[in-house]
């Protein structure tokens, strides 16, 4: 007779037998991730050492947190984190809101070749390059100094003054929150699109016998069923609040300083100050300062969402 242990030593055989082609085609991506995310780990040493790069990463003099203390106290970076998290937050809240609705309002669409083709069209930004998005963006503000553009000739249609835009911070962080919505926007309304196709028949049917109308479904049956989705979205941006939008940000504004005071973020900054000073201690002390943080964010988010419902936890 076959005894427990040999029995269950043969089904763990027979398991990592038929389990073989799937570790083969984890091996790439075991590969690439070791490679490009954890082998470069070993470089942050450099955030506390006084490198120059004749000695090296291992050569350099250690200067424990001086890296950290210069850049906090230059004087800079309460804005910068300011700012970071202030334009992270617009973008966050208003693309999760318009996308939530462009998915109710896709989803209400009968006809089934007009609803793929919104979908496909509110999805094409995602696509489009930060050098394309400045370019299409200077078209409607105009470039710097100069006073034309469709914003402005349709403000004077109205007797409103022109307004040279790229040289007035104040608006700034609306207008990098249209482009980022604009953006971002149709590709999260898929995810809650997909979210939406796994609603039960049944929930609406129900409503409908109750005499709901499509609204009312729309805002009582599917938003509720958005939340789990919401959160987690939610939670996994959380994790990146610290980190701006270098791409983009950088495309539009580029190193025109008078617009600082409501766009620079950290990563602007950052590359700024690697580019002009060769500074790779500070810059790499102020990147783990960002994923430090960012997972601390993350992980705060993900139990306070345990504590809440479990179904919208990570773990």
């Amino acid at each position: 007779m076959t005894t427990a242990p040999h029995r269950t030593m043969r089904q763990r055989r027979r398991s990592l037998h038929r389990d073989n082609t799937l570790w083969i085609l984890a091996i790439p991506a075991v590969i690439f991730f070791f490679v490009f995310s954890y082998a470069p780990l070993v470089g942050l040493v450099v955030a506390f050492k006084d490198y120059n790069i004749r000695d090296g990463i291992f050569g350099s003099p250690w200067n424990g947190l001086e890296n950290f203390r210069f850049f906090f106290e230059s004087g800079n970076a309460g804005r910068i984190i300011g700012n970071t998290i202030f334009l992270n937050v617009l973008f966050i809240t208003a693309t999760i809101v318009v996308a939530i609705l462009m998915a109710i309002a896709i989803n209400e669409i009968r006809h089934t070749m007009l609803r793929k083709f919104v979908q496909s069209s509110v999805f094409l930004p995602y696509f489009i390059s930060p050098i394309v998005i400045s370019i299409i963006l200077q078209a409607f503000l105009a470039g710097v100094g100069g006073q034309g553009g469709v914003v402005n000739d349709m403000l004077n249609v109205f007797s409103i003054p022109s307004v040279n835009w790229y040289s007035e911070p104040g608006p700034w962080p609306v207008i990098l929150t249209i482009v980022k919505v604009w953006q971002l926007a149709g590709y999260y309304s898929v995810i809650y699109l997909a979210a939406i196709t796994a609603i039960p028949e049944e929930v609406y049917e129900a409503g409908m016998l109750d005499g709901a109308s499509r609204g009312q479904m729309a805002f009582r049956i599917t938003l509720p069923y958005l939340v789990p989705v919401t959160v987690i979205l939610v939670m996994l941006s959380v994790g990146r609040i610290f980190f701006g939008d270098f791409g983009t940000i950088y495309a539009i504004i580029g190193d025109n300083g008078v617009l600082y005071p409501t766009t620079d973020v950290i990563d602007t900054y950052v590359f700024r100050a690697l580019r002009t000073a060769g500074d790779f201690g500070m810059t790499a002390a102020i990147g783990l300062f960002q994923s430090v943080v960012g997972f601390v964010l993350v992980a705060g988010a993900a139990l306070l969402a345990r504590r809440i419902t479990r179904e919208t936890s990570l773990f």
